[in-house]
């Protein structure tokens, strides 16, 4: 538990200080570009999550679990191969500092991701502290690699520096991971079956999370990437409470499966939701206290814009707090009830952002993001309610184990 937990801090450290540290470095515009990229990466990363650690951390019995282990291992570097060299084959030749970023990310994805990926290998074989071990050494090399870089390098430098710096992690992974999955059988066919549980978390990633990063993605595209760098630079400053969902995501669902009664398990999430809302308040009081130089030391050139969301991001972060813990109770009460939630409100929270950009610019944006978060955390627990009135139907034999859906897309080392 330990491990797992210090792990998940190195982890989103590791996401909060790079973004920093490329902000401090940066223009506002070519921290603009980074965040750009570095969100596709966060797409990309959410959907190896879903498709392959999640359905990993499903399996049962030693043998299989070594056999799945490496199988996941295998097919991650594989397919993350396939799809980063086609993305920079086919973006090589596209003009544009957000294209040339994207080509680089493409060499460079083989290596995060399977790197990122061994880390649900070693939480399947309930061997944490090797993750941690390795998330370790990427926190190390990654964060003095991008420092020493000058003042105004550009996010294509930015972005090979951060995915090469992933080597020595990846090799401490790998050696760490061979003796115990030596000689088990690899099926990469599995994977691309029907019905592989990959598939529905991929759907619920999606619709949760990709959605509205994507859409930012787009705002920054096709009409303003100063908008990006401000969202990306106000969500870095909420990286602990990221932290803190992250852990709730992870080792909630099997602490609450210890509370008897429905009745208690709620009151248990209710009181969860209450804490981590206040500290996002209470965080977001922090932040926005802070001196303004102090504030540069930070974000560089974007504090200027992103200090100015502080209110909207923290109102965000706060109703984010009362969804995570909802989506807790749902997943332990009646697992299948979240995707309609998660379709219909993470459309609506793309609709509000677009809609907000259009009335207020990128300060409408992020009220439009902290509307949607909103509305999906009333529905959820609205839906709880539902739930706790009609006991008899709460409990869903066909889903999976919601102890086992605790390691999420979320707890990557990727950004939210």
């Amino acid at each position: 538990m330990i491990s797992s937990v210090a792990d998940q801090g190195v982890a989103a450290f590791t996401n909060i200080i790079v973004l920093v540290v490329a902000a401090r470095l940066s223009s506002a515009a070519g921290f603009s570009v980074f965040s750009m990229v570095y969100m596709v990466f966060t797409v990309l990363l959410g959907v190896g999550v879903s498709y392959v650690g999640q359905a990993l951390v499903l399996e049962r019995g030693a043998a299989q679990v070594r056999a799945a282990c490496r199988s996941a291992a295998t097919f991650t570097a594989v397919a993350s191969t396939v799809i980063g060299f086609s993305m920079a084959a086919g973006l090589a030749f596209v003009p544009g500092g957000t294209a040339r970023g994207l080509a680089v990310l493409g060499l460079v994805l083989p290596i995060v991701l399977t790197q990122d990926g061994m880390r649900y290998c070693f939480s399947a074989l309930r061997l944490p502290h090797y993750a941690l071990a390795a998330d370790t050494v990427r926190l190390a090399v990654a964060v003095p690699a991008l420092a020493m870089q000058p003042h105004g390098a550009g996010a294509v430098r930015l972005v090979a520096v951060w995915g090469v710096s992933a080597v020595p992690a990846l090799l401490v992974g790998a050696a760490l991971l061979w003796p115990k999955v030596k000689g088990a059988p690899v099926d990469l066919r599995k994977f691309v079956r029907r019905g592989h549980l990959g598939q529905r978390f991929v759907i619920e990633f999606g619709v949760g999370n990709a959605t509205s990063q994507l859409a930012v993605v787009g705002l920054g595209l096709f009409a303003a990437p100063l908008a990006v760098g401000a969202l990306r630079g106000a969500t870095t400053l909420f990286g602990p409470m990221n932290v803190l969902f992250n852990s709730a995501t992870a080792f909630g669902p099997p602490l609450l499966n210890r509370v008897r009664g429905s009745d208690d398990k709620v009151r248990a999430t209710a009181v969860l939701a209450t804490v981590l809302a206040w500290i996002a308040v209470s965080w977001t009081v922090v932040l926005m206290l802070l001196p303004a130089h102090v504030g540069r030391q930070l974000l560089g050139d974007t504090w200027a814009s992103s200090s100015a969301l502080l209110a909207a991001s923290g109102s965000q972060y706060a109703c984010i707090a009362l969804g995570t813990s909802a989506l807790l109770t749902l997943r332990v009460l009646r697992p299948r009830a979240t995707l309609p939630i998660q379709v219909v409100f993470s459309l609506a929270s793309v609709v509000f952002m677009l809609a907000g950009y259009q009335w207020d610019g990128v300060m409408g944006a992020a009220w439009g993001l902290a509307l949607g978060s909103a509305l999906k955390a009333v529905a959820l627990w609205l839906r709880i309610v539902a739930v706790k009135r009609a006991p008899a139907a709460t409990t869903d034999p066909q889903a999976p184990d919601a102890s086992a859906e605790g390691v999420t897309a979320g707890s990557s080392a990727g950004p939210r």
